[in-house]
């Protein structure tokens, strides 16, 4: 059974004349006939009464016509979502990013790319860099905002920038006015961290073993709010980038001078994977707004 032949029965069935339904179809009658035959048998009952040159719905057409005309409706109303995705000027970015970079920068960085494509939509996701990578390869997002991590073909993955990561304690705390501080300063405190397998929590890891630190950790969170709350509580310290968004009346963010603390946020994509045109205006004004780091 070919698609075509639904859209002939819908049409004979409206019209119910040969002669009218082919030439809407810019058909043969004799093709059309001929096809309404081969449909009946594949339905397995006739769906027209036929008397000489007229021809109507029976009771079986007029009950199998009704299915017809929902298919044909939601196929259109699929096609017409599909041309709306593809419309460069109003289709969906599916986007995913980190859990660190949602309290300032992915909002304004959004409001600046709809400023000047308003009707494109997004679809967000906000997780670790390993769950996005997994959503990644199986479609479920275009592009990722994410920290470099190990990666196989096809993805691939472009710096966007660097971001300095600060040591943040509680305003009561006797570093809390410290114009900078080194890693080894807070080496007996407890540390509030992101859960393992987290980006951040990665590169923080790295730092602390390269100032010789075994940290001693009270909580694991997956938030950098509810890290910057428990600091704030006096449940620890923590390392995290520019809080920026974030309440920080009661917590400081005191710069590190050693070991040089920041990380690297890049965009990934499934090289050769069809992107919409939406999803390619927002790639490029991804690329280009950070142009000055991926030279």
């Amino acid at each position: 059974m070919e698609w075509q032949q639904f859209e002939y029965f819908q049409t004979l069935a409206r019209m119910q004349h040969v002669t009218r339904a082919a030439e809407a179809l810019s058909i043969t009658q004799s093709a059309l006939s001929r096809s309404i035959a081969r449909f009946e048998d594949e339905i397995g009952v006739p769906l027209f009464e036929r008397q000489g040159r007229s021809i109507r719905l029976n009771q079986y057409g007029h009950i199998f016509l009704k299915s017809v005309d929902s298919m044909m409706k939601e196929f259109d109303k699929g096609k017409q979502e599909i041309q709306e995705l593809l419309d460069p000027e109003q289709g969906q970015v599916l986007l995913g990013f980190l859990h660190t970079l949602s309290t300032n920068l992915i909002p304004e960085f959004i409001a600046s790319f709809r400023a000047h494509y308003p009707k494109i939509k997004f679809q967000l996701t906000q997780s670790p860099s390993h769950t996005l990578l997994e959503q990644l390869q199986v479609g479920e997002l275009d592009l990722c905002l994410i920290a470099p991590m190990e990666m196989k073909l096809p993805i691939q993955w472009t710096q966007l920038w660097q971001e300095e990561l600060f040591v943040i304690v509680p305003k009561s705390h006797k570093f809390a006015n410290y114009e900078s501080i080194t890693l080894e300063e807070i080496a007996d405190e407890s540390f509030i961290l992101l859960k393992k397998g987290y980006s951040l929590r990665i590169t923080v890891e790295q730092l602390l073993e390269e100032a010789g630190i075994i940290p001693t950790i009270t909580f694991e969170g997956e938030e950098a709010t509810t890290i910057a709350g428990l600091v704030a509580a006096g449940l620890g310290v923590s390392i995290l980038p520019n809080l920026k968004g974030v309440d920080q009346s009661n917590i400081s963010q005191i710069p590190v001078s050693w070991p040089q603390c920041q990380r690297t946020i890049g965009l990934a994509w499934i090289e050769g994977r069809y992107l919409s045109p939406a999803t390619q205006k927002f790639k490029k004004f991804v690329l280009d707004h950070f142009s000055e780091f991926t030279r």
